[in-house]
Formats: C-alpha cells, sequence, structure tokens
C-alpha cells in the first residue's frame, strides 16, 4: 500500500495548500483554500496539519507521509483492540475483517491521507479515556477530534448520556465547558480576525453534498437527494431515533430519564451502570443511518465499530454466519465505485438490520436481567 501514485491522494495537496495559508499569515477563514475548495474544517485540523506540512517538507513528501499514517493507522488499531478487550463481546475471528479484509479502509488512511483517520483516532483514545474513568481529560480529548472534523459531534448525544448519568446536571457542566472552552481557545487566532467567518466555515451544519459521490442515496433521484424536506425528514427520523434508544436502551433505571439531572447520590433508584461503548457507538451510528450524505473517506466513521454493533446482542438475535455476512456486503457497497442503486440498496438494508437487531436485541438482554434481580434479592 506505501506506493505513491500521482492519482493516489485526493485532498493531501488541498490539506497543505489550506495550511500554507496559515503559515503566511492569513488567519481569515474565508480566504483559506486548496485547489478543492475552501477551508472547512475546525481550527484544530490546521495545527494537526501544519505538523504534518512541516515533516513533510512543505507537504511534498508523500511517501513520508504515508509512513506516518501507517502509523496512524496502527495507533487506531491498538486503540480499538483496548476497548474491544474491555467489552469482551466481539469473537476473535471477527478482528481478522478488521485488520486485514478491508481495501477501502487501508487506502483512506494510507493512500488517500484523508483527515478523518486523524479525528477517529483521537476519539479513540478519548473512549479509552472514558473507560478508565478519565472524563475530564476523555472530554479533551473529544473536543480535540471535534476540532479536525465535526463528524465526530454524532458521539456527543452518547456522551451527553453517560456525563449525566456519572456526574448529574451540576457537575457535568464543567465537563462540558472542557469541551468549549477547547472549541475556542484553538479557534482563538481566527475568531479575532474574522468571528463569523470562522463559525460558518467550520461548522457550516448546512452544507449541500454532490450527488455524484455519494454512497448511500444514489437509489434516490438527484432533485430528492437535494431537497430540504428530504433533508428535515432525515433530521426528524434521526431525532427520534436517538430519543428512543435514550429512553429504553441506554437508559435502565425504573425513574425517569429526568432523575440524571441529579446528583448521583440524591437518586431514589440510582440507574443501572451504562454500557459506555454501547452509548457512544450507537449514538454514532444512528448518526450513520439517517446522514444527509455519505462519501467514500466516510466509511472510517464507524467501520471499526461495527463488529461490537453487530455481536454486541445475543447469538440467538442473529446467527453468526449473517453477522459476517453484513460485515462483507457493507465492504462491498463501500467499495462499489461509482455507488449504484443496488450498492446503495444494499447499504440501508444492512443497516437497518444492524439497528433493529440493536433494538431487539439489547430488549431481550434488559429482559433476562430483570428477570435474574429477583433471583439475586432473594439468595
Amino acid at each position: 500500500l506505501l506506493l505513491y501514485h500521482k492519482n493516489t491522494e485526493i485532498d493531501w495537496k488541498a490539506y497543505m495548500d489550506e495550511v500554507e495559508g496559515v503559515v503566511n499569515g492569513t488567519l481569515d477563514y474565508t480566504q483559506l483554500k486548496g485547489d478543492t475548495g475552501p477551508l472547512v474544517y475546525p481550527a484544530g485540523f490546521v495545527y494537526i496539519f501544519l505538523v504534518f506540512y512541516y515533516m513533510t517538507d512543505h507537504g511534498t513528501n508523500i511517501r513520508l507521509a504515508q509512513y506516518l499514517f501507517a502509523g496512524l493507522y496502527l495507533t487506531t488499531l491498538f486503540l480499538v483492540f483496548r476497548i474491544y478487550s474491555r467489552t469482551n463481546k466481539v469473537p476473535p475471528y471477527v478482528f481478522f475483517f478488521m485488520c486485514c479484509a478491508s481495501y477501502r479502509i487501508h487506502s483512506i488512511f494510507i493512500l488517500r491521507l484523508f483527515n478523518d483517520p486523524v479525528a477517529m483516532a483521537i476519539l479513540f483514545l478519548a473512549i479509552n479515556l472514558f473507560l478508565e474513568d478519565q472524563w475530564s481529560w476523555g472530554c479533551f480529548c473529544f473536543s480535540l477530534a471535534v476540532s479536525v472534523k465535526m463528524n465526530i459531534l454524532l458521539f456527543a448525544p452518547g456522551l451527553l448520556y453517560l456525563l449525566l448519568w456519572r456526574f448529574g446536571l451540576l457537575r457535568a457542566i464543567p465537563k462540558l465547558a472542557i469541551c468549549a472552552i477547547l472549541q475556542v481557545v484553538l479557534g482563538l487566532p481566527f475568531l479575532v480576525v474574522n468571528p463569523a467567518g470562522y463559525l460558518t466555515r467550520s461548522f457550516d451544519l448546512g452544507r449541500q453534498f454532490l450527488f455524484r459521490w455519494t454512497v448511500n442515496w444514489r437509489l434516490l433521484p438527484e432533485e430528492i437527494f437535494q431537497h430540504r424536506a428530504f433533508h428535515l425528514a432525515l433530521l426528524v427520523a434521526h431525532l427520534a431515533a436517538l430519543g428512543l434508544f435514550a429512553l429504553n436502551r441506554w437508559h435502565r433505571s425504573d425513574e425517569s430519564i429526568l432523575s440524571l439531572l441529579k446528583d448521583p447520590s440524591e437518586r431514589k433508584a440510582p440507574p443501572q451502570r451504562p454500557q459506555v461503548v454501547f452509548a457512544l457507538f450507537t449514538s454514532n451510528f444512528i448518526g450513520i443511518c439517517f446522514s444527509r450524505s455519505l462519501h467514500y473517506q466516510f466509511y472510517v466513521w464507524y467501520f471499526h465499530t461495527l463488529p461490537y454493533l453487530l455481536w454486541c446482542t445475543p447469538p440467538k438475535t442473529l446467527p453468526q454466519l449473517l453477522r459476517v455476512l453484513i460485515l462483507g456486503l457493507i465492504e462491498l457497497s463501500w467499495n462499489t465505485y461509482p455507488s449504484t442503486v443496488y450498492s446503495s440498496a444494499a447499504l440501508h438494508v444492512c443497516h437497518g438490520i444492524i439497528l433493529l437487531q440493536l433494538w431487539y436485541g439489547t430488549a431481550s438482554s434488559l429482559d433476562s436481567q430483570k428477570e435474574k434481580q429477583p433471583l439475586k434479592k432473594a439468595e
């Protein structure tokens, strides 16, 4: 994979042009651009790719950049394996598919040199810190990941639930402040020069995506794909799914979910310890399912979470062979270029099956836990 070709990188030259503008003294975000368009990522992206800029002879040493991203890939695998070792849900043979069976992921990391893997590596570091009960440092790393690419916000609803569960509203505010303050500090040089320009460019939630690059909505006519009503319907479905999972799957208590606003010591019936990885991974996956568009590099947004999402439910929910088949079909969909009606439809079917088995599979596990509780009390 570490063979550079003139057509290998896609956005690398644009990234280098964008950060070179900062090197030359341009701090107005509306004036920073590369050959593929304007700079649309937050300030953390600029600082991290400035390091790459200087390490690779102003971005010209592509081979070295590929080696650096190969190291990032191995680091990401280490962080992901560490998460999976804590969950103890996924059988060992599945890790072969994660490491060796995805050409698209290897391409995104090592050949294409996108910023998405950088953001995800930092995100997985944050999750490791959450699992170690290092919530302040975890929030710091989470916010740093957001500052590289905004897709990390798909994990935010799950993180908010976990912070409220762990600390209650008042004690969660300092953790949320860490996230907010870091964004201000990182963006300060650009905010001073043109605050509106920085915020609208780096946190633009209304961006229009090109139909020719979509992986998930090729089965629709382009006029529907671009229609605002379609975008609004996806947003409503996204929020509804998040609400259902928060109320019925993340929250495990006889008390109302509003009890999370109280200090943990003041709750009448403290909720069971939530599954940190489950809340975060499902929060992100729901966002993927209802995304307005998925481009090829976006595969890395959830690829490393798929084994957990497929194997975290009891074996009777889905046969093992079907779980492996779903992994294969998702991989095939992401490797079909350009995407087709059939590849997009297959991707949606696979996503739908995963979402349903997460809903019904975790419901059966919750029921079994409730059945065991009276036995424990009797003992």
